[in-house]
């Protein structure tokens, strides 16, 4: 359909090819016409013109003859009736001349219409093949705009096909999906696909949940493959994203690519894999496998119907430099021995080294200790020499001691010993 605006109203209408055809052509026949009847009414103007000068010329050229005869007629009556007859007669001669030359002019007036006449007819012959040109001009210009608009008409229905298409396919695979994953999540769909495979492609693949958010994220799940020798083929951190149509707030791709790139690089990961059903209007994603490495390294994006594919394509690629990361790996491992030996080494010297150092302070404390009991033993020794020293002169002193000795200096004493002694005796 064509848009066209009025020029007197300025309102646009639309119209198909057929009336836009025809249209064209009765602007285009119209204008051919209006053309040929300007110079068919131009030529026939001028031949009406020519026919009128030439008569116009002729019959002043006549007038001018016959008046000058008639003066000269007027002239001849004064003269003598001979004379007169003599110049009537020659004036008869001329007059017989001027008739035969004025049959002359009459026949060469008549030659030059006849040739204005065949002149304007050829001009009009000419205008003719001139508009018959014009109307095979216009009828090739004609077949080859309905060529081209029939062209673009035909690419425009195809690209209008395929997009009509491509939507179906799309809605189609979503009612599909949607379908086979309802009351199941995207994670658990993708979990379900990659088991149907595990016993027979992946026998050697890892493929758990990530439950370690120590870092304050993590991803869905992480895969990784190791050859029979423990070297790692391939390890990829996958993120799983869906969203309804119901959704009021949309989120895109480009949303989670940052974090899933960091959970990636914390969990040491190879790649980092986004299955997502966001933007499901999207030609860039409905492609199939979206490489954002020119954003994030070894990022991809995929819809869940590439989530085994992508699986394949990178773990072929990584076959290909097993024997590298398996040679990479035994060099390592040499070097782990090495380093594990000097390691044992240093550990030894270092709990030789704090043993020893351990024994040398427990011994010291044990000397110490024995000089510490040396020193007290001595003390006891010295108080127990001072304490028998104190007992030999308590001992002199209570042999020493008598009942004078007690009694010197108080009468009382004396008194009660003295009465003693009498009852005694």
């Amino acid at each position: 359909m064509n848009e066209i605006i009025c020029p007197n109203c300025k309102k646009a209408f639309k119209i198909d090819e057929a009336g836009y055809a025809d249209i064209l052509k009765q602007v285009h026949d119209h204008k051919f016409e209006e053309e040929l009847q300007q110079r068919l009414a131009y030529a026939n103007t001028e031949k009406e013109s020519a026919i009128k000068l030439a008569e116009a010329t002729v019959k002043s050229l006549m007038q001018d003859q016959i008046t000058n005869k008639e003066k000269e007629l007027t002239e001849l009556k004064s003269q003598s009736a001979l004379a007169l007859s003599q110049k009537l007669n020659v004036k008869d001669s001329e007059i017989t001349q001027l008739k035969a030359r004025i049959d002359n002019i009459e026949v060469e007036k008549k030659l030059a219409i006849n040739e204005a006449v065949q002149k304007v007819q050829k001009e009009r012959d000419s205008l003719e093949n001139d508009v018959k040109t014009k109307d095979l001009e216009k009828q090739s210009l004609e077949n080859s705009l309905k060529q081209q608009f029939s062209t673009v008409l035909k690419t425009k229905d195809d690209i209008i096909k395929y997009k009509d298409e491509e939507i179906a396919r799309v809605k189609e695979m979503k009612q599909r999906l949607s379908t086979k994953m309802l009351g199941e999540t995207l994670e658990q769909h993708c979990e379900t696909e990659f088991n149907k495979l595990r016993s027979t492609a992946f026998q050697r693949a890892y493929f758990e949940k990530d439950n370690d958010a120590r870092s304050g994220s993590k991803g869905d799940f992480i895969y990784r493959e190791s050859d029979e020798f423990g070297t790692e083929i391939i390890s990829i951190m996958f993120e799983m994203k869906n969203e309804g149509d119901e959704t009021a707030t949309k989120k895109k791709n480009d949303d989670f690519l940052k974090e899933l790139d960091k959970d990636r690089i914390e969990k040491k990961c190879e790649y980092a894999v986004l299955v997502s059903l966001l933007e499901s209007d999207s030609e860039l994603y409905n492609t199939g496998i979206v490489d954002m490495s020119y954003k994030y390294p070894k990022m991809y994006v995929v819809r869940p119907q590439f989530f085994i594919p992508i699986i394949t394509l990178l773990r072929n690629a990584a076959m290909t430099s097993l024997k590298y990361k398996a040679e990479l790996a035994l060099v390592k491992s040499q070097n782990i021995d090495i380093t594990n030996f000097e390691d044992k080494m240093t550990t030894f010297k270092e709990g030789f080294s704090r043993n020893y150092d351990l024994a040398s302070r427990k011994f010291k404390e044990a000397i110490d200790e024995i000089d510490k009991t040396i020193s007290h033993l001595q003390k006891t020794k010295d108080a127990l020499l001072s304490s028998e020293n104190n007992l030999r002169l308590a001992n002199e002193k209570a042999e020493d001691l008598t009942i004078k000795k007690l009694t010197h200096g108080n009468p009382t004493m004396k008194a009660k010993f003295d009465e003693l002694t009498d009852n005694a005796e």
